[in-house]
């Protein structure tokens, strides 16, 4: 074996010993979860006409990809986070499951399809995501330009989420997909900035703020800035809050809490389960450095409930407007 494959691991990014970060009292990835970690399998009638029309679509969304826990209680609710520029990301996250490598997705019409899909599914809040996409000239701003052109099209009365990547931190790619103001900008930092060369090998906490209060400055006040993170791999208390007291102070206004689970052997060992009661802390402490609303839980994603993070202009339960 090649000593340079070490670097591609998840598992042992850049050949580290992850247990020198992280502590050598890891949770084993087969045991038994707390009770407050437990949710129904999927399987609805809900769930399973999102199935269809997902697969008829050729879409691809965060749910199914990352293995979100939630997938089964937000699609009865007729909710999804659309993937797009494929299924492939550049990166390789030490928590991420989704699939990293060269990409060759390049699809010009899958912005008509996403919106189509998000008509017929008669949404009131979308949101839509990407892999990354570093060997892309613009990183992939051009798709998010056209599924936003595209939703105002098919779906007006929709609102839109874009969760992007950074960018690699380039000002114009960003700009391109301000311009089409989106009504919530989210990019999650993810993890505290100690855990940055552990979880997030070519990303910078420093730069993924940049981005969020650029945002901010090109979108003004009719634009939503968010971001989130996870906890589990051995941070403390103390880190999370100085976290988030940098999100506010580059005009971040909606935080979203939620615990790591990993996906498989091959990715980063959870260190502990936060207990609902710290979360509960933790939302207690957003609050006060002037957060505008915090989502806060084990359970608890990006894009779960994402509807209930912003005022809605049309009424309704979840996503799925009821007028």
């Amino acid at each position: 074996m090649s000593s340079a494959a070490p670097t591609r691991s998840r598992s042992n990014p850049g050949g580290m010993d992850v247990l020198h970060v992280l502590g050598s009292e890891v949770r084993p990835l087969r045991e038994r979860k707390p009770p407050w970690l437990k949710v129904p399998a999927p399987g609805g009638a809900r769930y399973r006409e999102l199935t269809q029309l997902i697969g008829d679509e050729q879409l691809h969304t965060v749910c199914q990809e990352a293995a979100c826990p939630n997938v089964g209680e937000c699609w009865e609710r007729g909710t999804a986070t659309f993937m797009i520029l494929g299924d492939t990301c550049t990166r390789r996250c030490g928590f991420c499951n989704v699939k990293t490598g060269r990409p060759t997705w390049n699809d010009p019409l899958e912005p008509a399809r996403v919106a189509r899909s998000i008509a017929r599914m008669g949404l009131r809040h979308a949101v839509v995501t990407s892999v990354d996409r570093d060997d892309l000239p613009d990183k992939g701003a051009s798709a998010f330009v056209g599924v936003i052109r595209q939703v105002r099209r098919q779906a007006p009365g929709c609102l839109i989420e874009v969760l992007t990547p950074d960018f690699q931190g380039q000002e114009m790619p960003l700009a391109k997909v301000i311009a089409e103001r989106p009504d919530v900008f989210n990019h999650n930092v993810e993890v505290v900035p100690r855990l940055y060369p552990l979880a997030r090998r070519g990303s910078s906490f420093a730069r993924s703020c940049r981005v969020l209060s650029l945002a901010k400055q090109l979108g003004g006040g009719a634009l939503t800035t968010k971001s989130g993170l996870m906890v589990g791999l051995g941070e403390t208390h103390a880190e999370l809050v100085d976290a988030f007291a940098a999100l506010r102070e580059h005009g971040v206004q909606v935080l979203t809490v939620g615990q790591y689970l990993r996906p498989s052997a091959r990715h980063l060992p959870v260190v502990r389960y936060w207990h609902p009661d710290e979360f509960a802390a933790l939302r207690r402490a957003a609050y006060e450095l002037g957060f505008e609303h915090v989502a806060a839980g084990p359970l608890v994603r990006s894009s779960y409930h994402a509807d209930q993070h912003v005022a809605q202009p049309r009424p309704g339960e979840g996503p799925v407007a009821r007028v």
